[in-house]
């Protein structure tokens, strides 16, 4: 069972799936559903088309150069048994795992690493276009129509005193 990639979106191509297109000069191109195939003939470039892998790799949404992918590859030629071998090899691939879970946490780590500082930079701006809406403290004293009715709670001794303690350890 041959699994192929798709020209336009590198998603794999499953057997009997998909479109094959050959041009003239007699190069195939392989597409795993029409959507693929539309953008090819509409000439778009898969690079500036967001949903593709190569967009994702291009802008740095995705691990691209991360050597333990190549551990993954098929290889097709067979390998004599050897138990010694298979014992490497299977402690080989835990570790492996283990260095991809910590690429892939730095990783994202990195790209999320500006993301509070552009969300509080927005939050500040929005404020800032949108203050006419925020009431200054002064008009809420002269106007007490603009404040939320004011609720008296019966609270015991016992409550306030636990209430206190809790403010102090803080």
């Amino acid at each position: 069972m041959r699994l192929e990639k798709c020209w336009f979106c590198s998603s794999t191509v499953y057997p009997g799936h998909g479109i094959q297109f050959a041009r003239n000069d007699g190069k195939i191109f392989r597409f795993c559903r029409s959507k693929c195939h539309k953008n090819f003939k509409m000439k778009r470039n898969p690079r500036k088309v967001k949903w593709t892998k190569a967009y994702r790799r291009l802008h740095g949404k995705d691990m691209t150069q991360d050597s333990t992918f190549e551990f993954e590859r098929k290889r097709n030629r067979p390998e004599r048994y050897d138990r010694n071998l298979t014992q490497n090899t299977l402690k080989a691939i835990k570790k492996i795992d283990k260095v991809r879970v910590e690429r892939e946490a730095r990783h994202h780590a990195k790209r999320m690493k500006g993301k509070k500082a552009k969300e509080q930079k927005e939050a500040t701006k929005e404020l800032e276009q949108s203050i006419h809406m925020v009431k200054a403290p002064g008009a809420l004293q002269q106007a007490p129509s603009l404040t939320l009715p004011k609720i008296k709670v019966q609270v015991s001794q016992k409550q306030q005193s636990e209430e206190n303690r809790m403010q102090i350890e803080e």
